[in-house]
């Protein structure tokens, strides 16, 4: 026997409510027009965050800030952000968001320009969780987020389906490209232990191996 289903999605997707910060850093990210994770998403990078113990992440395409603030929410009391931006703007209005939220500025890096340069100047093997949404150089981005990794360390690329767009191979811009380019290697690398996720627009989740 059938039985009517709920909306799962909306169902999720509401399951953990933003609080106000949050909710007013998405408005000023419409505002701005700058992409931000979904809701459903966000609580995964919390959750995400608080799993590995995470004290120093690093997410390359701040946004309005609204990522940050779920990642605030599961990183460790002593714990540091690094926040990678092509554009001032958006660095600006996170800045609002997180002061709003009451975080010290202490706690977190706001850098403004290239992402490929400035992800190539990382540490190595210094960050638990290194999350990417800008893909100026994704395979590339992918490399530097290896060797940034402590092992053990987990690889967070948001968006990575391209909201159903790589699955489908008729779709051959040069992002859909990249992006399946990108999980191809990850899923044939020893390096990575990953998983597909079909939350937001995809979410594909990777951790280093310790070998």
């Amino acid at each position: 026997m059938n039985f009517p289903r709920g909306d799962m999605k909306s169902f999720s997707e509401n399951f953990i409510a933003e609080d106000t910060a949050t909710s007013r850093a998405r408005a000023r990210g419409v505002e701005i027009g700058c992409e931000n994770t979904s809701p459903l998403v966000g609580s995964l990078l919390r959750y995400l965050t608080h799993l590995v113990g995470a004290s120093s992440v690093v997410e390359v395409g701040t946004g309005s800030g609204v990522s940050a603030l779920w990642i605030f929410k599961g990183l460790s009391p002593n714990g540091v952000l690094t926040s990678i931006d092509n554009e001032a703007e958006h660095s600006k209005v996170t800045r609002t968001a997180l002061d709003e939220a009451g975080i010290a500025s202490t706690r977190y890096r706001l850098i403004v320009g290239n992402s490929r340069d400035v992800i190539s100047k990382l540490a190595d093997s210094l960050y638990d969780l290194f999350i990417i949404r800008e893909f100026d150089d994704l395979l590339e981005s992918v490399h530097h987020a290896h060797r940034s990794l402590r092992p053990g360390g987990m690889l967070v690329i948001d968006c990575a389906l391209g909201g159903g767009k790589v699955p489908d191979p008729t779709q051959r811009d040069p992002l859909s490209i990249a992006r399946r380019e990108a999980i191809k290697a990850i899923k044939e690398s020893e390096s990575w232990v990953p998983m597909l996720l079909p939350l937001g627009d995809g979410v594909l989740v990777a951790t280093k191996t310790i070998f």
